[in-house]
């Protein structure tokens, strides 16, 4: 037994001595993160000051000294990371990124990038970071000042957790104070981070309080303003009357014979009030931006859009698609909008010029057929574009969602202003505008039940790069007329076969057409107005692009179709 202990305590003082001499750390106490690469080591203190410290091995580099020290203005850490001679950290208050001493971190364009002095900082870390987590996955309760960040508020459909294991969670601090012109209408909890409000709906002594004295010194600014103004204005007048005093004085020394009605003459044009300038920057209070564009583009700031949607939240959305998710908001004036918000990848792919570029298309269109923009807002690299509140949805709703069945008497009205809006972007737009995205999810319906074409100007990059047909358009819209005629829709894996043109064209062409009539709705007596949709479809499905109608012919067809025929 005493031989078995002599060996387990020599073996224990083998490891020691082989571990001072192999590494050159020695012993250290206890630490909550640690970094090391190449001889180089660091970590965090846990003994209280959460300093980092570091070592080097002299045996690669003799001029490092025992131990680094990194300067101690330094906030506290809560991860670490690095390479060969730099190093990076998260800190603990913020969960932001920092890099130390020659060392730097830069965000432009969703990439974080960090480097050396002897690395060139033009060079982007490929491929860009889409997400980044906000903070370290923790277990336990966050604990006083912080709150557990939910990924719902990233919008990212297919992230559910941020963390790997459910049991953890990312504890963020809370906001301290609100922006100048909103106030807490919520404190911070251990699920959520407190929310500011507007001070416009301030409904209560509570808030008053506080917007109060947001007011009253924005009331002691402008005033010191004036009182600047009005020193200014006094001291030029008393200096003006000074000057023109001295000036009759020596007028009246020089010529002795004018006159004494002439000098009061004189001395009246001398003291004749000074007119005041007219200031040109009195408003204490400027718009935040004026519409790069045409038309009546009102700018939202982001904190207005986070109100009226509740923080951009999942029962607020009314749909998503490609270019990001679109809610459902109530503005402070009491109109109804929709609110399109890109994602991140969207965001990524889209630069600050193509965005401008899509504004500029987007407010110049104007037309009843085409949902109208209102106002959008490009803060914090957001991309959100605020439109008309189509409130009874799409057509794709009515025909395959499950909302009630639209008459066919409002099939054809829907086809025909569907036609004119599309229309109205090939021929009456400079330059003209191609959808190249016509679907029957893409035409909204009005308070009026009138058609709306929405989503145009939003395309990708890689579509942008598409040369623009028109007969692309009219193929697409050839597709919705199907899906009107017959309830179908456009590809459908529980049919056979899937694709509708491949279904319903045959049989248009064998004199069939009668078979594809959606049997969901009544028929009317006279069923000929939808044989002759039936054709107006197939002229619109031809494979030679130059045997189709264009958009104003098919218009013309359909407002034909409208007027001549009253289906019962």
């Amino acid at each position: 037994m005493n031989t078995l202990f002599i060996k387990i305590t020599f073996f224990h003082l083998l490891c020691f001595i082989f571990l001072k001499s192999a590494s050159g750390f020695g012993s250290m106490g206890p630490i909550s993160a640690a970094f090391g690469k190449n001889g180089f080591f660091c970590a965090i203190d846990a003994s209280g000051k959460q300093d980092v410290i570091c070592w080097g091995n002299k045996t690669n580099n003799p001029s490092l000294p025992d131990v680094l020290n990194y300067p101690t203005d330094v906030p506290s850490m809560a991860a670490l990371s690095g390479g060969d001679g730099f190093l990076c950290g998260i800190l603990s208050n913020t969960s932001q990124a920092f890099c130390f001493d020659s060392m730097g971190s830069r965000e432009g364009d969703l990439v974080l990038d960090c480097w050396y002095t002897n690395i060139s900082s033009q060079v982007d870390y490929d491929p860009p970071l889409q997400l980044c987590s906000p903070g370290l996955c923790t277990p336990g309760s966050c604990g006083e000042g912080k709150f557990s960040f939910n990924a719902s508020l990233i919008n990212e459909a297919d992230l559910i957790n941020l963390c790997v294991r459910k049991d953890l969670k990312i504890c963020s601090p809370c906001g301290v104070n609100c922006s100048e012109g909103f106030f807490p209408s919520s404190s911070c909890t251990e699920n959520a981070d407190r929310v500011c409000t507007t001070c416009s709906l301030c409904q209560n002594t509570s808030c008053s309080d506080v917007c109060k004295l947001q007011i009253s010194a924005e009331l002691k600014q402008q005033h010191q303003h004036q009182m600047r103004q009005l020193i200014i204005i006094v001291g030029s007048s008393a200096f003006g009357f000074l000057f023109c005093l001295a000036g009759l004085c020596l007028l009246i020394r020089m010529i002795s014979s004018k006159s004494k009605e002439g000098g009061k003459n004189q001395f009246a044009s001398c003291i004749r009030k000074p007119e005041k300038e007219t200031d040109a920057n009195t408003d204490l209070h400027p718009p935040v931006s004026v519409a790069p564009c045409p038309g009546e583009a009102q700018v939202f700031r982001l904190s207005e859009l986070k109100d009226v949607t509740n923080g951009f939240k999942e029962f607020n959305e009314l749909g998503r698609g490609s270019y990001g998710f679109v809610y459902k908001a109530v503005l402070p004036d009491g109109r109804q909008v929709a609110v399109k918000r890109a994602n991140a990848a969207t965001i990524i792919h889209t630069n600050s010029r193509e965005f401008e570029m899509e504004l500029e298309i987007l407010c110049s269109v104007r037309h009843s057929n085409i949902v109208n923009l209102l106002g959008y807002c490009a803060e914090m690299g957001e991309r959100i574009l605020v439109y008309e509140l189509m409130p009874h949805g799409t057509l794709n709703d009515h025909l395959h969602g499950g909302l009630s069945p639209v008459s066919w008497n409002l099939r054809l009205k829907i086809a025909m202003q569907a036609a004119k809006g599309i229309e109205y972007l090939h021929k009456e737009v400079s330059p003209p505008i191609v959808h190249r995205d016509v679907k029957s999810s893409n035409i909204l319906l009005d308070a009026d039940w009138g058609a709306r074409i929405a989503d145009f100007g939003l395309l990708t990059p890689n579509e942008k790069d598409l040369n623009g047909d028109v007969h692309m358009d009219v193929y697409s819209f050839g597709i919705v007329l199907l899906e009107i005629l017959s309830g179908r829709k456009a590809y459908d894996r529980d049919c056979t076969p899937p694709s509708i043109v491949d279904w319903a064209l045959p049989l248009i062409r064998q004199g069939k057409a009668a078979v594809i009539i959606d049997r969901y709705v009544a028929l009317p007596r006279n069923v000929e107005p939808l044989l002759k949709l039936a054709e107006i479809a197939e002229q619109a499905l031809r494979e030679n692009p130059a045997e189709r109608p264009d958009m104003s012919q098919l218009a013309l067809l359909l407002e034909q179709l409208v007027k001549d025929v009253m289906i019962s």
